[in-house]
């Protein structure tokens, strides 16, 4: 089942309509998150088998210099999208990108380009 958990600066009614369709799916205010830091988001997307989704670019760098196998990430890089806006995003790549998601890895989502690395870092240099 797809898990994610949607952090601060992304729409709150994301998470209602990707559970319309059947998603789990929480945004880091529901679960009073609201104010934590990336460290104990990325903790609690890893305990809890999320799939972070963030515009946070920080993610990225932490889950590179610790070597980490998980958790996954997603980071976008199209800012200003509203809730059916990411919701529809996420629905229409998540085909191209949930196994690797699966299995570990940072994803970049752009407005041209998705760009998948899997974790650890280390194995794919």
């Amino acid at each position: 089942m797809t898990k994610l958990l949607l952090d601060q600066g992304l729409p709150r009614s994301t998470a209602t309509i990707l559970r319309t369709a059947g998603w789990d799916v929480i945004h880091v205010s529901e679960v009073d998150m609201s104010r934590a830091t990336d460290e104990y988001i990325l903790e609690y997307t890893e305990q809890n088998q999320y799939i972070c989704v963030t515009l946070d670019s920080d993610f990225h760098a932490m889950l590179a210099v610790s070597d980490a196998r998980s958790p996954s990430v997603i980071r976008l890089r199209i800012e200003g999208l509203n809730g059916e806006g990411l919701a529809g995003l996420l629905l229409k790549i998540w085909p191209k990108i949930e196994k690797h998601l699966s299995e570990g890895a940072m994803v970049t989502i752009t407005e041209r380009t998705v760009r998948i690395r899997r974790l650890p870092l280390s194995k794919n240099t």
